[in-house]
């Protein structure tokens, strides 16, 4: 029961610290590096030196602020933070936005993969968009080019390294195909094959990928031996490519979230919350980033009620607010306008509204993400030249 909050300060969610798109967000990366590779059309915010090959090292779940916290764990990748600036994901801050932003160089708010899990507008259920189950057709869903397919039309050799099991994924069809997909089962046969790629190829780009870090994340918490393990595996991984990067090269490596660490006693049970769940048809996105789907006409209610219960902790706007507040960049395709939550909560403190009948998997993970906080959003944008 939550009741008396009338004396905390609800929230302005104007005043989250939305990403930086348009200067300096993961959607800015790859039409940079596209335009430093001499390809027209493209144009960024992000101003990035030109190479003729390039590869991007994407690491799930490789936070800015985490890399900070351990530098005896990753020399090599806190050697590079020199000098250097974070960027920011997108809203949220989860792999699925995170990875549509990379490969299609587009905001959330246009290729529409907008959450974790949100609504299929009209269908009455939700879409994981990660499992990309139940599934949709891909390209309705997300129709736009990816950097990737354009930068192979122009001409410079382009491909993904990554695991087998992603060959032929839903999500890697709309985020990141365009020319070659190398399957490697291991980390460091993705970094040898990554610079073989480079090497071979007058002008390339590459991009390759790692998920542990971020399983380490869910299942044993960034503040676990598991984790520190991991990292010390990624920092590794990076030095092993850095170290093959034939001349005229340049490497990025970066990440699609940080992660944070929620307690038990920081978890509320939204399927044992009477007034969070009321007049609630579906909750989708993530414990951290809440789309919250209404029954018909109760949507100014349910946000009345989360901002009361929850709005001094986290940013809590109507579907409107959060799009003009920007979380999901200047501009949102009509077509997704509905699959953002009639309500969006955004976590400021070190809280997560789990769903622990409707979600178990997801309310056991001890490493969280999907918020705007600084170790959720900012991600590296480490730079290494041969």
């Amino acid at each position: 029961m939550h009741l008396g909050y009338d004396s905390f300060e609800i929230l302005d969610p104007s005043g989250a610290p939305a990403p930086q798109y348009g200067s300096g967000s993961l959607a800015d990366l790859l039409p940079a590096v596209a335009a430093g590779l001499g390809v027209d059309g493209f144009r960024s915010g992000l101003v990035l030196e030109p190479a003729d090959r390039v590869c991007v090292f994407l690491v799930d779940g490789l936070g800015w602020e985490l890399i900070r916290r351990h530098p005896d764990w990753a020399p090599f990748l806190t050697s590079l933070m020199a000098g250097s600036s974070p960027i920011t994901s997108g809203f949220p801050s989860t792999t699925a936005t995170s990875l549509a932003s990379v490969g299609t160089g587009l905001v959330p708010g246009l290729h529409g993969l907008a959450g974790y899990t949100v609504a299929v507008p009209g269908a009455g259920h939700l879409m994981n968009q990660l499992r990309w189950q139940p599934p949709v057709d891909p390209r309705s869903w997300q129709p736009y080019p990816t950097v990737f397919e354009q930068v192979h039309a122009a001409g410079v050799a382009t491909a993904q390294v990554s695991s087998p099991l992603f060959s032929t994924t839903p999500l890697t069809q709309v985020a990141l195909s365009g020319g070659s997909f190398l399957g490697r089962s291991t980390g460091e046969e993705r970094m040898d094959l990554a610079a073989r790629w480079l090497a071979d190829h007058d002008r390339a780009l590459v991009y390759t990928y790692v998920s542990e870090l971020d399983g380490a994340g869910h299942r044993f918490g960034v503040d676990s031996d598991e984790w520190r393990l991991m990292l010390s595996t990624v920092d590794r991984l990076a030095r092993r490519l850095a170290e093959q990067l034939p001349p005229r090269s340049a490497l990025y490596v970066t990440a699609d979230h940080g992660m944070i660490d929620i307690a038990p006693e920081d978890r509320i049970d939204f399927d044992e919350d009477w007034e969070l769940s009321a007049g609630v048809a579906l909750l989708g996105g993530e414990g951290r980033a809440r789309h919250v789907y209404a029954v018909p006409g109760a949507a100014a209610d349910v946000h009345t009620v989360w901002s009361e219960v929850l709005g001094d902790r986290m940013w809590v706007a109507t579907r409107d607010q959060a799009i003009a507040a920007g979380w999901f960049g200047p501009v949102v395709d009509e077509r997704v306008y509905h699959r953002i939550g009639d309500v969006v909560a955004a976590a400021r403190d070190d809280i997560a509204v789990i769903a622990s009948r409707s979600e178990p998997g997801e309310s056991s993970m001890i490493g969280l993400h999907g918020s705007m906080t600084p170790v959720e959003q900012l991600v590296p944008l480490l730079e290494v030249r041969a």
